[in-house]
């Protein structure tokens, strides 16, 4: 290409150009507001200079360790300040931060801490046990750090050569860190939830986690000093992006240990929380909690939900409470949310029922996202606007992995045909909003016809009984494979399988009902996410039902 005159004598430089990094957020927050407060954790109170200043020790007492550009530090921890901290102070020396997932098992772990080549480990000693036992089959040597969280009361053992705040107090404040020099580098790596071989390790970028940041305050315009709860683990696609998002506001992270109704709504009240994000199981939990928690909060609360459409009961439940729900939709691939249900002012003179469908679809692109689109995966055109033909959900833009750790065939394959591919099924309606279908594995093809489990979860979900319910395929002799549902009651609700099969057939044609339910407490991850491959394991033994 010939060069314009655009480009004659008008250089890079910079005076005029910087890389972008959500490094930058806690800086200016420490700079612009330094007194605001930046951390609660219980009795622990810090303002953001305070915070700006451990994340500088940190920095300064993991590089005076040999630790720097590429390097891998992962991190055990639960929501507490050294989770938040974290996320600054790893990549503030070009290493790379790698969030574990609290709940995963030793052989995992190992599997992860090998994988991605830790250097350095902070461990949280309720964690220290299974950490022990994934430390013994790591192939390389990893500097261990523990965390003594006054919060945990349990009897986890310290494991490493230096306790956090010691490791902090060797550190230096002033610690003198250079943001990157390509934002195309990496700053964080998380792995994927995978229920079948060895987890992928998702590569994020500067770049990325910038503008993932923004877009969650564009999409919720989220004030300056907002009070962030918690709820949504920072391990998870790093919080959604949050610790980075905070900082952009000079915000309040109000940290938890765990989730439970009553202490969120304690801190909801007494921390006055206005922004927290959660699965639906989180939503549910509070939804469902007795009234007297309830009590006393005279504030908005906005609350942002992902992993699963909001049902009707639900979005009723958020309004009687006066939380206001925003529903968003990603995968770890592309920094968890990338799309957002923006909501219309004329929805709200609709009646619950079509709110509901409407909130239900996962909506548009985020505001720093290229593009998002429907597309049949062979031709790679777009579906139709019809709300009925079946594509693939692909992504395009800066709100996407670099890639898979060294695993360059998945890569390619994730990013054919210029666009990221979701494995996720929907369609698109002539307002451009899109639709989840189903997951590609899990469209119930029964008798040449194709049930969507997320209708008909849809369906149960509207029964008042119904807490949590999952819907997978059931072999099937003569249908090849029918519709199996778990579902999990509310709490002293009861119902019967055939009242809810009676309650299916008002809704759906014949084939799409279920023609076996099981009752249980549905298995789910740590993040909320009910694990359909286990429930797939146990469907084959459900008994069926004549419907």
């Amino acid at each position: 290409m010939t060069a314009s005159m655009y480009d004659e004598n008008l250089p890079k430089t910079p005076a005029n150009y910087a890389a972008l990094t959500p490094l930058m957020f806690i800086e200016r927050a420490a700079s612009v507001y330094p007194q605001r407060p930046a951390v609660v954790h219980g009795e622990v109170r810090r303002n953001w200079a305070e915070t700006y200043a451990r994340t500088r020790r940190l920095a300064s007492a993991l590089a005076a360790r040999g630790i720097g550009m590429g390097d891998t530090v992962a991190v055990m921890l639960p929501n507490t300040p050294e989770m938040v901290e974290a996320h600054f102070g790893v990549p503030m020396i070009g290493a790379v931060l790698n969030t574990l997932n609290t709940r995963l098992d030793a052989a995992t772990l190992a599997f992860m801490l090998n994988h991605g080549e830790a250097k350095a480990v902070i461990v949280d000693r309720e964690f220290s046990k299974v950490m022990r036992e994934a430390l013994a089959s790591v192939q390389q040597a990893v500097f261990v750090i523990d965390v003594d969280d006054p919060h945990y009361t349990g009897d986890g053992a310290r494991i490493g050569e230096i306790e956090y705040e010691a490791l902090l107090a060797s550190g230096d404040a002033e610690y003198a860190w250079q943001p990157p020099t390509d934002e195309w580098n990496a700053i964080c790596l998380n792995y994927t939830s995978g229920t079948t071989g060895n987890p992928k390790g998702v590569v994020y970028h500067h770049r990325g986690a910038y503008t993932n940041a923004i877009s969650n305050i564009l999409e919720w315009d989220m004030p300056k000093h907002a009070v962030y709860l918690w709820t949504l683990p920072m391990f998870h696609c790093n919080g959604w992006c949050f610790p980075w998002t905070v900082a952009a506001r000079a915000g309040v992270n109000v940290c938890s240990r765990r989730v439970d109704a009553k202490l969120i709504f304690d801190m909801i009240r007494n921390e006055g929380v206005t922004h927290y994000c959660g699965a639906p199981i989180v939503q549910n939990l509070l939804v469902n909690a007795p009234d007297e928690m309830k009590q006393g909060i005279t504030h908005k609360v906005h609350a942002m939900v992902a992993g699963a459409a909001p049902p009707a009961a639900m979005i009723e439940g958020m309004e009687r409470l006066d939380f206001e729900l925003t529903h968003v939709y990603g995968l770890t691939e592309v920094y968890g949310p990338a799309t957002v249900c923006a909501q219309q002012a004329e929805w709200n003179a609709l009646d619950i029922g079509e709110r509901a469908r409407l909130n239900a679809r996962q909506g548009v692109r985020y505001h720093l996202q290229d593009a998002v689109s429907v597309r049949d995966p062979l031709s790679m055109q777009p579906v139709p606007l019809d709300g009925e033909t079946i594509g693939e959900i692909m992504f395009r833009g800066n709100i996407a992995m670099k890639g898979y750790l060294k695993n360059p065939a998945a890569t390619e394959d994730a990013f054919r045909d210029g666009w990221f591919h979701t494995g996720d099924l929907a369609v698109a309606y002539p307002d451009g909003y899109v639709r989840i279908k189903d997951r590609s594995k899990d469209i119930i093809i029964s008798g040449g016809e194709n049930i969507s489990s997320i209708e008909l979860e849809d369906v149960l979900y509207r029964h008042p009984a119904v807490l949590a319910v999952a819907v997978v395929a059931k072999p099937d002799a003569r249908w090849g494979e029918t519709p199996c549902a778990f579902v999990e009651l509310k709490a002293g609700a009861q119902v019967t399988a055939e009242a809810l099969i009676a309650h299916c057939k008002q809704y759906l044609a014949g084939f799409k009902v279920p023609r076996a339910i099981e009752f249980c407490e549905l298995p789910k991850t740590s993040t909320g996410k009910i694990q359909k491959f286990e429930l797939r394991k146990r469907a084959g033994s459900v008994s069926a039902i004549d419907v």
